[in-house]
């Protein structure tokens, strides 16, 4: 029994873990350039006596999907979507680089590029700082021109994102979403990395997917916990078996 009861209990610990994972894509669904995230697993034979058709669920960790979402026409200057692979470069609170998908750009007040949640944009030399500009253009390879609020008319090139594109490998997703390097250090700009004005990249979650899976997941905790309950009551029949012996 108590072999049935590990087996089910760790069953039902996977699914719930599956489920708030599920339940935050949902909750992003709409969250421009946002990565669908998945729970990975492992099979894990039960270690002791008995036959090794024994097999439980073993948490392997959190998986992020890496394909593209759909991209919307804006019409925005300051919207941008990177084509095909590639990565927007932003400032943390803390200092450090992360990597987004989500190209919703602004300018402050004092002239600094930011994202739509406020943070640094990155680019060849530090984040982005603008001048006072009367119009503004970002290149399909980063490059910002900008014609200056003096009057004068000529395009001036006031600095470039900075672009990266490493293997996924090499990155993981931070509690606020964002991508970071894996081993802790800045990526290293590439120039191949294309954007596209005017649009921006939805999240790549499917809300009909999100919503089988976490009703697929319900009822395999439903499941789990009535195998616990069944083992439950089959320890308590020993039990009173014995005492009445």
């Amino acid at each position: 029994m108590d072999k049935a009861l590990y087996i089910s209990s760790a069953g039902a610990t996977l699914s719930m873990r599956a489920q708030q994972v599920h339940a935050n894509n949902l909750t992003n669904s709409n969250t421009l350039g946002f990565r669908r995230d998945f729970v990975s697993s492992l099979s894990v034979a039960l270690q002791g006596d008995g036959f090794h058709s024994r097999i439980m669920s073993s948490a392997r960790g959190l998986g992020s999907s890496f394909d593209v979402g759909v991209q919307e026409h804006t019409g925005r200057k300051l919207d941008a979507v990177v084509s095909g692979d590639g990565w927007f470069t932003v400032e943390t609170i803390d200092g450090n680089e992360a990597y987004t998908r989500a190209g919703q750009f602004q300018v402050s007040v004092d002239g600094q590029l930011l994202t739509a949640k406020g943070l640094p944009v990155m680019g060849d030399a530090g984040p982005v700082q603008l001048p006072e500009f009367e119009s503004i253009e970002i290149a399909g390879d980063g490059t910002i021109t900008i014609i200056p609020a003096d009057g004068i008319g000529e395009t001036v090139e006031v600095g470039q994102l900075k672009l990266v594109n490493p293997e996924v490998t090499e990155l993981q997703k931070a509690w606020n979403g964002l991508f970071v390097s894996a081993n802790g250090e800045a990526l290293d700009a590439d120039p191949n990395v294309r954007l596209r004005t005017g649009f921006l990249e939805t999240s790549n979650v499917s809300a009909m997917d999100e919503m089988i899976s976490f009703i697929s997941l319900s009822r395999q905790f439903e499941s789990q916990m009535k195998m616990m309950k069944a083992a439950g009551d089959l320890a308590s029949s020993g039990d009173r078996l014995i005492r009445e012996q």
